[in-house]
Protein backbone atom coordinates (compact mmCIF):
# COMPACT_ATOMS: atom_id res chain seq x y z
CA UNK A 1 0.00 0.00 0.00
CA UNK A 2 0.96 3.76 -0.56
CA UNK A 3 3.03 5.28 2.35
CA UNK A 4 0.68 7.91 4.60
CA UNK A 5 1.62 10.39 5.96
CA UNK A 6 3.27 9.99 9.62
CA UNK A 7 3.63 7.08 10.10
CA UNK A 8 5.72 7.14 12.61
CA UNK A 9 2.99 6.03 15.60
CA UNK A 10 4.83 3.65 18.05
CA UNK A 11 8.09 4.42 16.72
CA UNK A 12 8.98 7.27 19.28
CA UNK A 13 7.05 10.58 20.63
CA UNK A 14 6.66 13.15 17.24
CA UNK A 15 6.53 16.79 18.48
CA UNK A 16 4.09 18.84 19.54
CA UNK A 17 4.10 20.70 16.90
CA UNK A 18 3.82 17.40 14.41
CA UNK A 19 1.21 16.46 16.35
CA UNK A 20 -0.66 19.63 16.33
CA UNK A 21 -0.59 19.51 12.43
CA UNK A 22 -1.86 16.18 12.29
CA UNK A 23 -4.58 16.52 14.52
CA UNK A 24 -5.73 19.52 12.46
CA UNK A 25 -5.44 17.88 9.03
CA UNK A 26 -6.58 14.54 10.13
CA UNK A 27 -9.52 16.01 12.56
CA UNK A 28 -10.36 19.30 11.28
CA UNK A 29 -13.52 20.99 12.66
CA UNK A 30 -14.21 18.43 15.36
CA UNK A 31 -10.78 18.69 16.72
CA UNK A 32 -10.72 22.12 17.69
CA UNK A 33 -10.91 23.13 21.30
CA UNK A 34 -14.54 23.74 22.28
CA UNK A 35 -15.34 27.46 23.16
CA UNK A 36 -17.38 28.66 26.37
CA UNK A 37 -18.85 31.99 26.00
CA UNK A 38 -20.98 33.95 29.30
CA UNK A 39 -23.95 32.62 27.75
CA UNK A 40 -23.29 29.32 26.74
CA UNK A 41 -21.52 28.42 30.70
CA UNK A 42 -25.35 29.84 32.01
CA UNK A 43 -26.65 27.65 29.96
CA UNK A 44 -25.03 24.25 30.80
CA UNK A 45 -25.11 25.52 34.63
CA UNK A 46 -28.82 25.00 34.52
CA UNK A 47 -30.64 23.08 37.20
CA UNK A 48 -28.36 20.55 38.91
CA UNK A 49 -29.98 17.04 38.10
CA UNK A 50 -32.11 15.89 41.16
CA UNK A 51 -30.68 12.30 40.66
CA UNK A 52 -31.65 8.68 38.37
CA UNK A 53 -35.28 8.20 37.88
CA UNK A 54 -33.79 5.52 35.71
CA UNK A 55 -30.71 4.08 34.93
CA UNK A 56 -29.48 2.82 32.16
CA UNK A 57 -28.75 -0.47 31.71
CA UNK A 58 -25.60 -1.28 29.41
CA UNK A 59 -26.14 -3.63 26.05
CA UNK A 60 -22.84 -4.01 24.99
CA UNK A 61 -20.67 -5.95 27.35
CA UNK A 62 -17.10 -5.03 29.31
CA UNK A 63 -14.19 -6.11 28.46
CA UNK A 64 -12.71 -7.83 31.44
CA UNK A 65 -9.16 -8.07 29.93
CA UNK A 66 -9.12 -4.36 29.25
CA UNK A 67 -10.21 -3.83 33.28
CA UNK A 68 -7.10 -6.27 34.40
CA UNK A 69 -4.82 -4.44 32.31
CA UNK A 70 -6.36 -0.84 33.76
CA UNK A 71 -5.64 -2.34 37.59
CA UNK A 72 -2.08 -3.41 36.27
CA UNK A 73 -1.84 0.67 35.83
CA UNK A 74 -1.10 -0.05 32.01
CA UNK A 75 -3.17 1.77 29.70
CA UNK A 76 -2.79 1.43 26.29
CA UNK A 77 -4.06 2.88 23.11
CA UNK A 78 -3.14 1.62 19.48
CA UNK A 79 0.40 1.34 20.02
CA UNK A 80 0.96 3.93 22.67
CA UNK A 81 0.92 2.81 26.10
CA UNK A 82 1.39 4.73 29.25
CA UNK A 83 1.95 3.22 33.25
CA UNK A 84 1.56 6.29 35.82
CA UNK A 85 3.83 5.98 38.38
CA UNK A 86 1.88 5.44 42.14
CA UNK A 87 -1.41 4.70 40.97
CA UNK A 88 -1.40 8.43 39.43
CA UNK A 89 -4.39 9.15 36.86
CA UNK A 90 -3.18 8.58 33.22
CA UNK A 91 -3.94 12.51 32.31
CA UNK A 92 -1.11 13.39 35.39
CA UNK A 93 1.17 12.83 32.54
CA UNK A 94 2.09 13.94 29.25
CA UNK A 95 -0.05 12.75 26.72
CA UNK A 96 1.73 10.67 23.82
CA UNK A 97 -0.64 12.55 21.27
CA UNK A 98 -3.62 14.23 21.09
CA UNK A 99 -5.15 11.51 19.23
CA UNK A 100 -4.45 9.07 22.71
CA UNK A 101 -6.11 12.46 24.89
CA UNK A 102 -9.02 12.48 22.97
CA UNK A 103 -9.47 8.46 23.13
CA UNK A 104 -8.91 8.80 27.20
CA UNK A 105 -10.73 11.42 27.53
CA UNK A 106 -13.99 10.04 26.07
CA UNK A 107 -13.81 6.74 28.70
CA UNK A 108 -14.43 4.16 26.76
CA UNK A 109 -12.70 1.80 29.37
CA UNK A 110 -14.54 2.73 32.67
CA UNK A 111 -17.60 0.67 32.77
CA UNK A 112 -14.34 -2.14 32.19
CA UNK A 113 -13.03 -0.87 35.53
CA UNK A 114 -16.00 -2.86 37.19
CA UNK A 115 -15.28 -6.30 36.22
CA UNK A 116 -12.62 -6.28 38.72
CA UNK A 117 -14.62 -6.66 41.92
CA UNK A 118 -14.92 -3.69 44.71
CA UNK A 119 -11.22 -2.91 43.61
CA UNK A 120 -12.17 -2.10 40.66
CA UNK A 121 -15.40 -0.17 41.43
CA UNK A 122 -13.23 2.08 43.73
CA UNK A 123 -10.70 2.44 40.72
CA UNK A 124 -13.74 3.92 38.48
CA UNK A 125 -14.80 5.99 41.23
CA UNK A 126 -11.11 7.52 42.11
CA UNK A 127 -10.40 8.51 38.19
CA UNK A 128 -13.94 9.77 37.65
CA UNK A 129 -13.42 12.34 40.80
CA UNK A 130 -9.95 12.91 39.86
CA UNK A 131 -10.95 13.74 36.26
CA UNK A 132 -13.47 16.18 37.45
CA UNK A 133 -10.95 18.17 39.90
CA UNK A 134 -8.34 18.36 36.55
CA UNK A 135 -11.37 19.14 33.86
CA UNK A 136 -14.94 19.18 35.40
CA UNK A 137 -15.52 22.98 35.42
CA UNK A 138 -14.21 23.11 31.32
CA UNK A 139 -11.54 22.98 29.41
CA UNK A 140 -11.39 22.99 25.94
CA UNK A 141 -9.94 19.81 24.25
CA UNK A 142 -11.62 17.72 26.35
CA UNK A 143 -15.13 19.10 26.34
CA UNK A 144 -15.40 19.02 22.52
CA UNK A 145 -19.22 18.03 21.57
CA UNK A 146 -18.16 14.83 20.35
CA UNK A 147 -15.60 13.45 23.38
CA UNK A 148 -18.18 15.56 25.51
CA UNK A 149 -21.01 13.45 24.77
CA UNK A 150 -18.98 9.85 25.24
CA UNK A 151 -17.85 10.66 28.19
CA UNK A 152 -21.62 11.38 29.47
CA UNK A 153 -23.21 8.17 28.09
CA UNK A 154 -20.32 6.00 29.32
CA UNK A 155 -20.68 7.36 32.57
CA UNK A 156 -24.66 6.61 32.34
CA UNK A 157 -23.77 3.35 31.57
CA UNK A 158 -21.86 2.55 34.56
CA UNK A 159 -25.38 3.23 36.65
CA UNK A 160 -25.61 3.20 40.32
CA UNK A 161 -22.28 1.61 40.72
CA UNK A 162 -20.94 5.10 40.00
CA UNK A 163 -23.51 7.94 40.83
CA UNK A 164 -25.00 6.22 44.49
CA UNK A 165 -21.20 4.54 45.81
CA UNK A 166 -18.86 6.85 47.70
CA UNK A 167 -19.37 9.78 50.06
CA UNK A 168 -22.37 11.48 49.43
CA UNK A 169 -20.79 14.70 48.37
CA UNK A 170 -18.51 12.70 45.89
CA UNK A 171 -21.81 11.56 44.21
CA UNK A 172 -23.35 15.06 44.07
CA UNK A 173 -20.26 16.58 42.33
CA UNK A 174 -20.48 13.29 39.49
CA UNK A 175 -23.76 14.01 39.13
CA UNK A 176 -23.36 18.09 38.89
CA UNK A 177 -20.98 17.03 36.72
CA UNK A 178 -22.55 14.78 34.44
CA UNK A 179 -25.40 17.40 34.10
CA UNK A 180 -23.30 20.06 32.94
CA UNK A 181 -21.60 17.97 29.88
CA UNK A 182 -25.07 16.65 28.97
CA UNK A 183 -25.87 20.56 28.56
CA UNK A 184 -23.02 21.44 26.90
CA UNK A 185 -23.52 19.14 24.23
CA UNK A 186 -27.19 19.30 24.05
CA UNK A 187 -26.70 23.51 23.42
CA UNK A 188 -24.22 22.66 20.47
CA UNK A 189 -26.29 20.06 18.64
CA UNK A 190 -27.87 22.32 16.27
CA UNK A 191 -24.26 23.59 14.77
CA UNK A 192 -23.04 20.50 14.86
CA UNK A 193 -21.85 19.11 11.42
CA UNK A 194 -20.02 15.55 12.44
CA UNK A 195 -22.86 12.48 11.85
CA UNK A 196 -21.01 10.90 14.71
CA UNK A 197 -21.35 13.17 17.19
CA UNK A 198 -25.18 14.23 16.09
CA UNK A 199 -26.13 10.08 16.47
CA UNK A 200 -24.93 10.34 19.60
CA UNK A 201 -25.81 13.76 20.99
CA UNK A 202 -29.37 12.63 20.10
CA UNK A 203 -29.24 9.68 21.69
CA UNK A 204 -27.94 11.57 24.82
CA UNK A 205 -30.53 13.44 24.72
CA UNK A 206 -33.40 10.96 24.94
CA UNK A 207 -31.60 9.51 27.21
CA UNK A 208 -31.56 12.60 29.46
CA UNK A 209 -35.31 13.35 29.27
CA UNK A 210 -35.66 9.30 30.69
CA UNK A 211 -33.03 9.48 33.72
CA UNK A 212 -33.35 12.69 34.84
CA UNK A 213 -35.96 14.79 33.72
CA UNK A 214 -39.03 12.74 34.26
CA UNK A 215 -39.91 13.10 30.93
CA UNK A 216 -39.86 16.44 30.02
CA UNK A 217 -38.70 17.33 26.54
CA UNK A 218 -38.81 13.68 25.99
CA UNK A 219 -40.93 13.87 22.78
CA UNK A 220 -38.98 16.72 20.98
CA UNK A 221 -35.93 14.61 21.62
CA UNK A 222 -37.34 11.57 20.27
CA UNK A 223 -38.85 13.39 17.11
CA UNK A 224 -34.97 14.98 16.92
CA UNK A 225 -33.52 11.24 16.97
CA UNK A 226 -36.64 9.78 14.29
CA UNK A 227 -35.35 12.12 12.19
CA UNK A 228 -31.68 11.66 12.56
CA UNK A 229 -32.33 7.53 11.78
CA UNK A 230 -34.03 8.37 8.77
CA UNK A 231 -30.95 10.22 8.11
CA UNK A 232 -28.38 7.72 8.90
CA UNK A 233 -30.07 4.26 8.35
CA UNK A 234 -30.51 3.15 4.25
CA UNK A 235 -34.11 2.00 4.20
CA UNK A 236 -32.45 -1.73 4.27
CA UNK A 237 -31.05 -0.75 7.61
CA UNK A 238 -27.38 -0.12 6.82
CA UNK A 239 -25.84 2.70 7.84
CA UNK A 240 -25.21 5.60 5.55
CA UNK A 241 -21.32 5.54 6.26
CA UNK A 242 -21.11 2.15 4.79
CA UNK A 243 -19.30 0.93 7.79
CA UNK A 244 -20.57 -2.34 9.57
CA UNK A 245 -19.52 -1.18 13.21
CA UNK A 246 -21.07 2.22 12.75
CA UNK A 247 -24.17 0.14 12.12
CA UNK A 248 -24.06 -1.63 15.42
CA UNK A 249 -23.03 0.58 17.58
CA UNK A 250 -25.92 2.84 16.45
CA UNK A 251 -28.28 -0.38 17.04
CA UNK A 252 -27.11 -0.62 20.28
CA UNK A 253 -27.86 2.63 21.41
CA UNK A 254 -31.00 2.36 20.11
CA UNK A 255 -31.84 -1.08 21.96
CA UNK A 256 -30.30 0.81 25.17
CA UNK A 257 -33.11 3.81 24.41
CA UNK A 258 -35.93 1.26 23.75
CA UNK A 259 -34.81 -0.34 27.34
CA UNK A 260 -35.44 2.71 28.80
CA UNK A 261 -38.73 3.74 27.41
CA UNK A 262 -39.87 0.33 27.98
CA UNK A 263 -38.86 0.18 31.81
CA UNK A 264 -40.02 3.72 32.47
CA UNK A 265 -43.71 2.40 31.37
CA UNK A 266 -43.50 4.29 28.23
CA UNK A 267 -44.81 3.79 25.17
CA UNK A 268 -41.97 2.62 22.19
CA UNK A 269 -42.22 4.80 19.44
CA UNK A 270 -42.28 2.78 15.94
CA UNK A 271 -39.58 4.43 14.12
CA UNK A 272 -37.62 3.04 16.93
CA UNK A 273 -39.03 -0.93 16.47
CA UNK A 274 -38.56 -0.34 12.88
CA UNK A 275 -34.82 0.99 12.78
CA UNK A 276 -33.92 -1.22 15.24
CA UNK A 277 -35.14 -4.48 12.97
CA UNK A 278 -33.85 -3.75 10.06
CA UNK A 279 -29.93 -2.47 11.72
CA UNK A 280 -30.60 -5.86 13.35
CA UNK A 281 -30.74 -7.42 9.96
CA UNK A 282 -27.59 -5.96 9.14
CA UNK A 283 -25.67 -6.79 11.24
CA UNK A 284 -26.89 -10.42 11.09
CA UNK A 285 -25.89 -9.50 7.65
CA UNK A 286 -22.71 -9.04 8.03
CA UNK A 287 -21.70 -11.57 10.92
CA UNK A 288 -18.97 -13.86 10.24
CA UNK A 289 -17.87 -17.03 11.41
CA UNK A 290 -16.07 -15.81 13.81
CA UNK A 291 -19.12 -13.49 15.00
CA UNK A 292 -17.45 -10.58 14.58
CA UNK A 293 -18.21 -8.08 11.96
CA UNK A 294 -15.85 -7.31 8.24
CA UNK A 295 -13.89 -4.17 8.05
CA UNK A 296 -15.42 -2.07 5.21
CA UNK A 297 -14.85 1.91 5.65
CA UNK A 298 -14.15 2.84 8.98
CA UNK A 299 -15.26 -0.06 10.89
CA UNK A 300 -13.09 -2.25 12.87
CA UNK A 301 -13.17 -6.44 13.04
CA UNK A 302 -15.70 -5.66 16.15
CA UNK A 303 -15.79 -7.79 19.27
CA UNK A 304 -17.93 -11.29 18.89
CA UNK A 305 -19.05 -10.42 22.13
CA UNK A 306 -20.82 -7.67 21.25
CA UNK A 307 -22.19 -8.71 18.07
CA UNK A 308 -23.62 -12.13 19.64
CA UNK A 309 -24.93 -9.50 23.03
CA UNK A 310 -26.68 -6.95 20.16
CA UNK A 311 -28.33 -9.59 18.55
CA UNK A 312 -29.58 -11.01 21.81
CA UNK A 313 -31.53 -8.09 22.77
CA UNK A 314 -34.00 -8.47 19.21
CA UNK A 315 -37.10 -9.37 20.08
CA UNK A 316 -37.11 -11.71 17.14
CA UNK A 317 -34.60 -13.96 15.06
CA UNK A 318 -32.52 -11.07 12.51
CA UNK A 319 -34.47 -11.54 8.91
CA UNK A 320 -31.53 -13.12 6.33
CA UNK A 321 -31.00 -12.51 3.09
CA UNK A 322 -27.89 -12.35 0.73
CA UNK A 323 -28.13 -9.18 -1.34
CA UNK A 324 -28.65 -5.58 0.83
CA UNK A 325 -28.97 -3.35 -2.51
CA UNK A 326 -29.51 0.54 -0.84
CA UNK A 327 -26.00 -0.72 1.03
CA UNK A 328 -24.03 -1.58 -1.64
CA UNK A 329 -22.97 -4.93 -0.40
CA UNK A 330 -23.49 -8.66 -1.72
CA UNK A 331 -22.76 -11.85 0.40
CA UNK A 332 -21.77 -15.32 -0.95
CA UNK A 333 -21.93 -18.07 1.46
CA UNK A 334 -21.45 -21.87 1.58
CA UNK A 335 -21.02 -23.74 4.16
CA UNK A 336 -18.45 -22.47 6.32
CA UNK A 337 -17.00 -19.94 3.46
CA UNK A 338 -18.26 -16.61 3.58
CA UNK A 339 -17.41 -13.67 1.16
CA UNK A 340 -19.21 -9.97 1.08
CA UNK A 341 -17.95 -7.69 -1.42
CA UNK A 342 -17.99 -4.59 -1.12
CA UNK A 343 -20.39 -2.96 -4.98
CA UNK A 344 -21.67 0.80 -3.40
CA UNK A 345 -20.59 4.24 -4.23
CA UNK A 346 -19.10 6.07 -1.66
CA UNK A 347 -21.08 7.62 1.14
CA UNK A 348 -22.51 11.09 0.29
CA UNK A 349 -21.94 14.44 2.51
CA UNK A 350 -21.32 14.46 5.49
CA UNK A 351 -20.92 10.85 5.93
CA UNK A 352 -18.05 10.24 3.90
CA UNK A 353 -15.23 12.28 5.91
CA UNK A 354 -14.09 8.60 6.93
CA UNK A 355 -15.32 6.26 4.15
CA UNK A 356 -12.68 4.85 2.33
CA UNK A 357 -11.95 3.83 -1.46
CA UNK A 358 -12.10 -0.13 -1.45
CA UNK A 359 -14.87 -0.10 -4.80
CA UNK A 360 -15.15 -3.97 -5.73
CA UNK A 361 -12.86 -5.11 -2.73
CA UNK A 362 -14.19 -8.32 -0.77
CA UNK A 363 -13.16 -10.17 2.29
CA UNK A 364 -13.45 -13.79 2.30
CA UNK A 365 -13.43 -15.96 5.27
CA UNK A 366 -13.71 -19.98 6.18
CA UNK A 367 -15.79 -20.39 9.60
CA UNK A 368 -14.17 -18.63 12.44
CA UNK A 369 -10.65 -17.80 9.85
CA UNK A 370 -10.35 -15.03 8.08
CA UNK A 371 -8.34 -15.30 4.96
CA UNK A 372 -8.67 -12.22 2.36
CA UNK A 373 -9.50 -8.66 4.50
CA UNK A 374 -8.16 -5.80 3.72
CA UNK A 375 -5.40 -3.28 6.09
CA UNK A 376 -8.79 -2.40 8.12
CA UNK A 377 -9.11 0.23 10.43
CA UNK A 378 -9.25 1.28 14.25
CA UNK A 379 -10.68 4.07 16.61
CA UNK A 380 -7.61 3.03 18.59
CA UNK A 381 -4.82 3.50 16.18
CA UNK A 382 -3.46 6.55 15.67
CA UNK A 383 -5.09 9.40 12.79
CA UNK A 384 -2.22 8.91 10.24
CA UNK A 385 -2.63 5.41 9.91
CA UNK A 386 -6.98 6.06 10.07
CA UNK A 387 -6.03 8.05 7.06
CA UNK A 388 -3.30 6.05 5.66
CA UNK A 389 -5.69 2.92 4.72
CA UNK A 390 -8.65 5.02 3.44
CA UNK A 391 -6.66 4.60 -0.35
CA UNK A 392 -7.56 1.84 -2.81
CA UNK A 393 -4.00 0.03 -2.20
CA UNK A 394 -5.13 -0.89 1.32
CA UNK A 395 -8.45 -3.24 -0.16
CA UNK A 396 -8.43 -6.26 -1.87
CA UNK A 397 -8.97 -5.38 -4.98
CA UNK A 398 -7.68 -3.74 -8.07
CA UNK A 399 -5.91 -0.15 -8.79
CA UNK A 400 -4.40 1.77 -11.77
CA UNK A 401 -1.26 2.76 -10.70
CA UNK A 402 -1.47 5.18 -7.79
CA UNK A 403 -5.10 6.21 -8.94
CA UNK A 404 -7.85 5.71 -6.12
CA UNK A 405 -11.29 4.24 -7.53
CA UNK A 406 -12.49 6.87 -5.84
CA UNK A 407 -11.67 10.60 -6.03
CA UNK A 408 -10.85 12.14 -2.86
CA UNK A 409 -12.24 16.40 -2.52
CA UNK A 410 -12.11 18.64 -0.15
CA UNK A 411 -15.33 19.16 2.14
CA UNK A 412 -15.50 22.72 3.41
CA UNK A 413 -17.64 22.53 6.35
CA UNK A 414 -15.90 19.64 8.21
CA UNK A 415 -12.41 20.06 6.79
CA UNK A 416 -12.03 16.87 6.27
CA UNK A 417 -11.38 14.94 2.95
CA UNK A 418 -13.94 12.56 1.44
CA UNK A 419 -14.65 10.18 -1.51
CA UNK A 420 -16.41 10.60 -4.44
CA UNK A 421 -17.83 7.95 -6.46
CA UNK A 422 -17.05 5.41 -8.38
CA UNK A 423 -19.31 6.25 -11.65
CA UNK A 424 -21.23 3.39 -12.33
CA UNK A 425 -20.52 0.98 -9.69
CA UNK A 426 -23.04 -1.78 -10.17
CA UNK A 427 -22.97 -5.61 -9.32
CA UNK A 428 -25.69 -8.62 -11.14
CA UNK A 429 -26.18 -11.96 -9.54
CA UNK A 430 -26.73 -14.93 -10.77
CA UNK A 431 -28.02 -18.05 -8.36
CA UNK A 432 -28.89 -21.58 -9.88
CA UNK A 433 -28.59 -24.70 -7.55
CA UNK A 434 -25.44 -24.74 -5.97
CA UNK A 435 -23.90 -22.16 -8.29
CA UNK A 436 -23.28 -18.14 -7.25
CA UNK A 437 -22.47 -15.76 -10.01
CA UNK A 438 -21.48 -12.37 -9.03
CA UNK A 439 -20.51 -10.02 -11.91
CA UNK A 440 -19.40 -6.15 -10.75
CA UNK A 441 -17.97 -3.47 -12.65
CA UNK A 442 -17.16 0.45 -12.32
CA UNK A 443 -15.80 3.41 -14.07
CA UNK A 444 -14.09 5.07 -11.50
CA UNK A 445 -10.44 5.16 -13.82
CA UNK A 446 -13.09 5.76 -17.00
CA UNK A 447 -12.36 9.52 -17.01
CA UNK A 448 -8.96 9.29 -16.47
CA UNK A 449 -7.92 6.22 -18.19
CA UNK A 450 -10.09 5.04 -20.24
CA UNK A 451 -10.83 1.82 -18.18
CA UNK A 452 -13.73 -0.01 -16.74
CA UNK A 453 -13.15 -2.54 -13.94
CA UNK A 454 -14.85 -5.44 -14.30
CA UNK A 455 -14.92 -8.03 -11.26
CA UNK A 456 -16.51 -11.58 -11.59
CA UNK A 457 -16.83 -14.26 -8.57
CA UNK A 458 -17.65 -17.66 -8.86
CA UNK A 459 -18.29 -20.13 -6.00
CA UNK A 460 -20.61 -23.55 -6.11
CA UNK A 461 -20.63 -26.72 -3.80
CA UNK A 462 -19.28 -27.05 -0.75
CA UNK A 463 -17.55 -23.23 -1.02
CA UNK A 464 -14.25 -24.78 -1.04
CA UNK A 465 -13.19 -23.20 -4.62
CA UNK A 466 -14.03 -19.65 -5.07
CA UNK A 467 -12.78 -18.00 -8.76
CA UNK A 468 -12.42 -14.82 -9.77
CA UNK A 469 -11.55 -12.56 -12.69
CA UNK A 470 -10.60 -9.29 -13.00
CA UNK A 471 -10.40 -7.08 -15.84
CA UNK A 472 -9.99 -4.19 -17.68
CA UNK A 473 -11.92 -2.83 -20.64
CA UNK A 474 -12.27 0.12 -23.02
CA UNK A 475 -15.64 0.99 -23.56
CA UNK A 476 -16.61 0.67 -27.10
CA UNK A 477 -18.39 4.23 -26.79
CA UNK A 478 -15.29 5.93 -25.94
CA UNK A 479 -13.35 4.97 -29.37
CA UNK A 480 -9.78 4.09 -29.90
CA UNK A 481 -7.64 5.71 -27.50
CA UNK A 482 -4.70 7.24 -29.57
CA UNK A 483 -1.90 6.44 -27.17
CA UNK A 484 -1.23 3.02 -27.01
CA UNK A 485 1.02 3.24 -24.20
CA UNK A 486 0.58 0.70 -21.72
CA UNK A 487 -1.24 1.39 -18.39
CA UNK A 488 0.44 -0.06 -14.90
CA UNK A 489 -2.17 -2.13 -12.32
CA UNK A 490 -1.98 -3.95 -9.28
CA UNK A 491 -4.01 -5.96 -7.74
CA UNK A 492 -4.36 -6.96 -4.08
CA UNK A 493 -5.43 -9.62 -1.59
CA UNK A 494 -4.74 -8.65 1.46
CA UNK A 495 -3.96 -11.62 4.20
CA UNK A 496 -5.87 -11.35 8.14
CA UNK A 497 -2.20 -11.26 10.27
CA UNK A 498 -3.38 -14.92 11.21
CA UNK A 499 -2.41 -16.46 8.26
CA UNK A 500 0.60 -17.87 7.00
CA UNK A 501 1.15 -17.44 3.64
CA UNK A 502 4.20 -19.32 1.76
CA UNK A 503 5.15 -19.75 -2.27
CA UNK A 504 5.23 -22.85 -3.81
CA UNK A 505 4.98 -24.10 -7.73
CA UNK A 506 1.46 -24.75 -7.23
CA UNK A 507 0.73 -21.47 -5.96
CA UNK A 508 0.59 -19.83 -2.86
CA UNK A 509 -0.26 -21.65 0.00
CA UNK A 510 -2.31 -19.41 2.63
CA UNK A 511 -2.54 -21.44 6.48
CA UNK A 512 -4.30 -19.96 9.01
CA UNK A 513 -3.76 -20.67 12.77
CA UNK A 514 -7.63 -21.22 13.59
CA UNK A 515 -6.54 -24.42 11.06
CA UNK A 516 -8.25 -23.70 7.80
CA UNK A 517 -5.63 -24.15 4.37
CA UNK A 518 -6.32 -22.73 1.18
CA UNK A 519 -4.37 -22.40 -1.62
CA UNK A 520 -4.15 -19.46 -4.51
CA UNK A 521 -3.71 -20.10 -7.67
CA UNK A 522 -3.44 -17.53 -10.58
CA UNK A 523 -2.06 -18.04 -14.62
CA UNK A 524 -0.68 -14.63 -14.17
CA UNK A 525 3.00 -14.22 -14.71
CA UNK A 526 3.14 -11.60 -11.69
CA UNK A 527 2.41 -12.79 -8.87
CA UNK A 528 3.91 -12.21 -5.54
CA UNK A 529 3.83 -11.95 -1.86
CA UNK A 530 4.73 -8.85 0.38
CA UNK A 531 4.34 -6.84 3.43
CA UNK A 532 1.22 -5.35 4.59
CA UNK A 533 -0.28 -4.28 7.85
CA UNK A 534 -3.62 -4.86 9.54
CA UNK A 535 -5.26 -2.58 12.20
CA UNK A 536 -9.01 -3.78 12.84
CA UNK A 537 -8.07 -5.46 15.92
CA UNK A 538 -6.78 -2.01 17.57
CA UNK A 539 -3.48 -2.08 17.03
CA UNK A 540 -0.79 -2.20 14.04
CA UNK A 541 0.14 -5.84 12.91
CA UNK A 542 2.42 -7.42 10.19
CA UNK A 543 0.83 -8.98 7.45
CA UNK A 544 0.85 -10.60 3.83
CA UNK A 545 -0.48 -9.69 0.70
CA UNK A 546 -0.52 -11.16 -2.38
CA UNK A 547 -0.04 -8.68 -5.42
CA UNK A 548 -0.55 -9.37 -8.84
CA UNK A 549 1.29 -6.87 -11.08
CA UNK A 550 0.37 -5.82 -14.88
CA UNK A 551 0.05 -3.34 -17.61
CA UNK A 552 -3.45 -2.93 -19.55
CA UNK A 553 -3.67 -2.57 -23.42
CA UNK A 554 -5.25 0.73 -23.50
CA UNK A 555 -7.77 -0.77 -26.21
CA UNK A 556 -8.52 -3.84 -25.06
CA UNK A 557 -11.82 -5.32 -25.13
CA UNK A 558 -10.92 -6.65 -21.22
CA UNK A 559 -11.11 -10.60 -22.69
CA UNK A 560 -7.61 -11.38 -22.68
CA UNK A 561 -4.76 -11.04 -20.69
CA UNK A 562 -3.16 -8.55 -19.89
CA UNK A 563 -6.32 -6.86 -19.17
CA UNK A 564 -7.95 -10.18 -17.57
CA UNK A 565 -6.69 -11.93 -14.45
CA UNK A 566 -7.79 -14.87 -13.10
CA UNK A 567 -7.69 -16.26 -10.35
CA UNK A 568 -8.54 -18.59 -7.61
CA UNK A 569 -9.07 -19.85 -4.26
CA UNK A 570 -8.89 -23.62 -3.40
CA UNK A 571 -9.77 -25.17 0.13
CA UNK A 572 -6.59 -27.51 0.50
Amino acid sequence: MHDGPGLDVGQGRRSDEDDARLWDRFRGRSGEPAKASPVHRLKIAGRRPEGFSLYMRPVLPRDELRGEMLMRGVWRIGMDRCVPEGGQAPWTMPMPSRHYADRLHRFDWLVDLFTQGEAGADRARFLVDDWIRNFGRFEGFSWRPGCAADRAWNWMRCGAALFEQGESQLTEIRLETLGRQIQHVLALLEDEADPLVRWRGLALGVANALCFERGRGLADALDGLEAECTAQFFPDGGHVSRAPTRGLRCLADLIALKDLLTRGDRDVPEFMTRWIDRAGGMVAFFTSGDGALPTFHDGDESWPEAVTAVLGELDSPPRRFSVAPKSGFHKLSKHNTWLVLDAGAAPALPYGDRAHSGALSFELHDGDARIVTSCGWSAEVDIDFQEAVRRTSAHSTLMIGDEDACRFTHNDETRLLYPVGPDGISAKRLEEEDEIWLDAQHGGYKASRGFLHRRRLFMAGGGDRLTGEDSLARPVSAGRAEDETAVPYVIRFHLHPTISARASDEGILLTSSHGPTWRFKTSHPDATLSASIYMARGIVEPCQQIVLSGAAEPNSDGARPPNCVRWAFLKV
